[in-house]
């Protein structure tokens, strides 16, 4: 929950319909949320179309925002399902592509990211959504679990796997 009297007020706001508060508010997320995106989707095309889709969810739905959690658990979980989304009508309708991949002479940050982008997507879907969930967006174990829709033994054992996996495709290189 954001306990910020100056956050407090921005969303006040942004639920009674002010669009330039969300904005502020969303603007203080979006690194985070085109993250989400990224790493669940795998590519940037659909990460950007996520990205908007989830911008546009959580402004239609501010004035439900109930504040159980913060500002960010609330948008990252749109994120997450908007992402989600992306990728299951890709597959639906057969037009999986392939993933981003920058060029080998990028500057080595980037050669990093691909790495790391290309050893998440080898990762099951169900375990790469708990993973960023709770690396990436700070949800508990409990959050995960209610977003997946499973118990928290099943969580526990879906992130300890992706961990897993995730060293396994760095360290042997079976990408």
């Amino acid at each position: 929950m954001d306990a910020d009297p100056a956050r407090m007020l921005l969303m006040d706001a942004a639920i009674g319909g002010d669009a330039r508060a969300f904005e502020r508010l969303a603007e203080q997320h979006r690194t985070m949320i085109w993250s989400v995106c990224l790493r669940i989707t795998g590519n940037t095309y659909d990460a950007e179309d996520a990205l908007q889709d989830t911008l546009l969810a959580a402004w239609r739905g501010i004035g439900r925002f109930r504040r159980d959690s913060s500002f960010g658990t609330w948008i990252y979980r749109i994120a997450a399902n908007a992402a989600l989304a992306i990728i299951r009508a890709r597959r639906s309708t057969d037009e999986i592509s392939e993933a981003f991949a920058p060029e080998r002479d990028f500057a080595e940050k980037l050669a990093d990211a691909d790495l790391v982008q290309r050893t998440m997507k080898s990762i099951p879907e169900d375990l790469r959504v708990a993973l960023i969930l709770r690396e990436l967006c700070d949800f508990t174990y409990e959050q995960v679990a209610e977003y997946q829709g499973v118990g928290l033994a099943t969580v526990k054992t879906r992130i300890n796997r992706a961990r897993h996996a995730f060293e396994q495709a760095l360290t042997t290189g079976i990408l």
